[in-house]
């Protein structure tokens, strides 16, 4: 499949639709994030979460939603959690929602912490600064979406954390983006267009059991 083939989209696509299906999704994590509190189950965090999106007016959640605390933040989007975990008072943990609006898809995803652990917290910090310097080397260069998954593990392991390959980045668009079978951001041989891309970091301490992940769109 050719390079537009992958980037195909529907006939009521809109890249301003994309921007606004993003935003909601932002003002969706920050509203459930304000609402996670230590002593809450795993399950009763991700009940939030939907409560959230429905408080927002969502058409539909396009992708299940997760909500990953303490070891499980190591978990892929395919791998269930392991059990229902208790959110210590001081822990991390990581919300990643995908929601449409407009008939558009939102898909964001971020990292916070209880407590004052040091080093949980620049586990989370992390995720976010390798995501901001990777969006950057989009944004100043004509870098394919494997050269910037390839730059992404060279500047996370100079940071000191390991890169998680597995997540990849993928397509988004006008619902669903799933026929257009556009494959991962990190196998995809040219340049990425704006608003058709979620660009994903998933990163593990380098010795402790949890990890951080943060997503956006590339825009």
């Amino acid at each position: 499949m050719n390079a537009a083939a992958k980037e195909a989209v529907g006939a009521i696509y809109d890249i301003q639709a994309m921007r606004h299906a993003q935003a909601m999704t932002w003002k969706a994590i920050e509203l459930v994030s304000r609402r996670i509190k230590p002593g809450m189950l795993e399950s009763e965090a991700v009940a939030l979460g939907k409560a959230a999106l429905a408080e927002l007016d969502t058409q539909r959640i396009w992708h299940p939603m997760l909500i990953r605390f303490g070891a499980n933040t190591l978990k892929t989007f395919k791998q269930r959690s392991d059990g229902d975990p208790v959110l210590g008072e001081d822990d991390i943990y990581f919300i990643d929602m995908g929601a449409v609006w407009q008939g558009h898809e939102g898909d964001a995803g971020a990292t916070f912490t209880t407590g004052n652990d040091p080093e949980m917290q620049a586990c989370a910090a992390a995720a976010k600064t390798l995501f901001d310097v990777v969006e950057q080397r989009w944004k100043t260069g004509a870098v394919q979406g494997v050269e910037l998954y390839r730059f992404a593990e060279e500047q996370a392991t100079a940071m000191g954390w390991k890169l998680n390959l597995e997540i990849k980045g993928h397509r988004v668009c006008d619902f669903p983006h799933a026929i257009y079978r556009g494959g991962n951001l990190g196998d995809f041989d040219a340049v990425p267009n704006p608003g058709l891309w979620i660009l994903e970091i998933q990163i593990a301490h380098p010795s402790k059991p949890y990890g951080a992940f943060y997503e956006d769109l590339l825009s």
